[in-house]
């Protein structure tokens, strides 16, 4: 049996695990929650590596994406570096392909029609493909990289400006901790009410999950939200709070959908490839075989 474990550096709240198969091939996957300790993680990669077949990298980016650009963030490459012989895999590969593909699916389906809907995007560096995706259906856009990200303010109104914006400020910010970026630990359970207008205004949010819950107002009825990696927990404070429908990009295991970094270490696995050596064509053929199809649950 194939083994997948994703070590995050999210609350162990959400430590999930679920033996089932993909293309004939049984796989365990796992996820490990480390409470906002990197040195933990580090250990715990350390003590798995070469005995696992795949590490996801949770709760954590190991590189700012926009367009063909990467740019490592530091934080996140000492944690990789703990994995000598196990490849390991942030979810950006699958969130540039799988991600792109739920929001064609969705418009093609006639699931929603993006054309014209006001779409917040909590953090479109995390997501570029899916940010990309909604620009070209045609969705009115707003990405909240500086909001969400850096507690600024300012909406940026366009895919195009964003790539500015991005260009001009990820050589800075991949060296910034990690933790000024991204809530960790017992971060990730505070509220933070100084935006919530932004949500009010949009029609669909999109993005991490973490990110939209942490700035969730108490009621926002009628609204769409498109993510993943929420537990049934989660779903349950949606519904109170009278959020319409839940869309998660990738597939349910009993209850639960994994993160990105979990279904590309799937993924890696199935290919055989190393991280290096994959590429989108490689994942596009993978996803075309599982025939992925997103959750959608209607909450109210």
């Amino acid at each position: 049996m194939k083994r997948v474990v994703s070590i995050s550096l999210g609350s162990s709240k959400r430590d999930h695990q679920v033996e089932t198969e993909f293309l004939g091939e049984k796989f365990r996957i796992e996820r490990i929650g480390t409470d906002g300790d990197m040195e933990r993680m580090i250990a715990m990669i350390k003590e798995l590596d070469g005995r696992v077949d795949a590490f996801g990298l949770g709760g954590m980016d190991l590189y700012i994406r926009v367009g063909s650009r990467r740019y490592l963030l530091r934080d996140a490459a000492r944690v990789a570096r703990a994995a000598r012989q196990t490849p390991m895999v942030d979810g950006g590969g699958l969130k540039d392909t799988l991600e792109r593909r739920v929001i064609a699916y969705l418009d093609r389906e006639g699931l929603i029609n993006f054309r014209g809907k006001r779409v917040l995007m909590v953090s479109a560096v995390d997501r570029f493909g899916m940010a990309e995706a909604l620009d070209a259906a045609g969705a009115d856009l707003i990405c909240g990289d500086l909001i969400f990200g850096l507690g600024l303010p300012i909406p940026i109104r366009s895919l195009a400006s964003f790539q500015r914006v991005a260009y001009l400020l990820a050589p800075i910010v991949r060296l910034l901790p990690f933790k000024i970026l991204y809530p960790t630990g017992k971060e990730q359970e505070k509220v933070d009410n100084r935006y919530q207008h932004y949500y009010q205004d949009a029609e669909i949010v999109a993005g991490d999950f973490l990110f939209i819950r942490r700035h969730l107002p108490p009621e926002l009825p009628g609204r769409v939200i498109i993510t993943n990696t929420v537990t049934a927990a989660d779903i349950e404070e949606l519904r109170r709070r009278g959020i319409k429908t839940l869309i998660t990009t990738t597939p349910e295991f009993n209850g639960r959908s994994f993160g990105t970094n979990v279904m590309e270490g799937v993924l890696l696995t199935l290919s055989g490839k190393r991280p290096d050596n994959v590429t989108p064509a490689d994942y596009n053929r993978l996803l075309d075989r599982l025939d992925f199809k997103p959750r959608i649950v209607n909450l109210n």
